[in-house]
């Protein structure tokens, strides 16, 4: 049974990946790009290192299990947070939002500081 559940999420984990490696290659701009990157490449290699987890948990505690947590662990902290630099770092830079962008969060903050 947690064969078929690891099979399970790892085949949906499979399929985030691809569908944010096609957005990194259809989005128009770094911050859409930044955006499937982060939220679906994420989502997708969290799922992928539990499928693991859940396929060696049921041949007992093992230390494959313990390093897949671990390393979705440290995915979740550093995923989000290396995306976010990365944006910041371009808007401060003065890499320009796609043309059809409705809003500058950023730009707002920073004319609410003045």
């Amino acid at each position: 049974m947690s064969e078929t559940i690891g099979y399970i999420l790892i085949t949906v984990g499979v399929l985030f990946d691809i569908l944010g490696c096609v957005g990194l290659v259809r989005l128009p701009d770094v911050y859409n790009r930044l955006q499937a990157a982060t939220k679906c490449v994420t989502l997708g290699t969290c799922m992928i290192l539990i499928g693991a987890a859940v396929m060696a948990f049921g041949r007992g505690l093992d230390a494959l299990a313990v390093k897949a947590l671990i390393c979705t662990a440290f995915v979740l902290l550093t995923s989000p947070t290396g995306a976010h630099a990365l944006a910041r770092g371009s808007h401060k830079s003065g890499v320009p939002l796609w043309q059809g962008s409705v809003v500058d969060k950023y730009q707002e903050a920073e004319e609410n500081k003045s």
